[in-house]
């Protein structure tokens, strides 16, 4: 689960985003983000995504509400909920699951 394969998808001086697109129906994807950073946040339509948090602790938003995360903890996102993810004073990475396609 260090490193699912897969292209980069997106990268600035936060984090690296690659996905893999193996799979007919679901992405997973994993960011590896640098310390003290944030994801830019989103919500999407018609898409639910499931975080697996493996290296590091952060909190991630979801709508007004923050909940600490570290390493085993697993956030799951409904539909056309706001989420973003912020990591601590260490290199967080984890793992997103998603159906479909990229959007965000």
């Amino acid at each position: 689960i260090n490193d699912i394969g897969g292209i980069v998808a997106k990268q600035d001086e936060r984090y690296v985003v690659k996905d893999n697109i193996t799979l007919k129906n679901l992405v997973v994807s994993s960011t590896r983000m640098q310390p003290n950073k944030s994801t830019s946040g989103h919500k999407h339509q018609g898409q639910e995504e499931v975080y697996y948090f493996i290296e590091g602790t952060g909190k991630i938003e979801i709508d007004d509400n923050w909940f600490p995360v570290e390493p085993g903890d697993v956030v799951l996102i409904q539909d056309g909920v706001f989420h973003r993810v912020h990591s601590a004073s260490e290199e967080l990475y984890f793992v997103c699951v998603f159906d479909g396609r990229r959007n965000h």
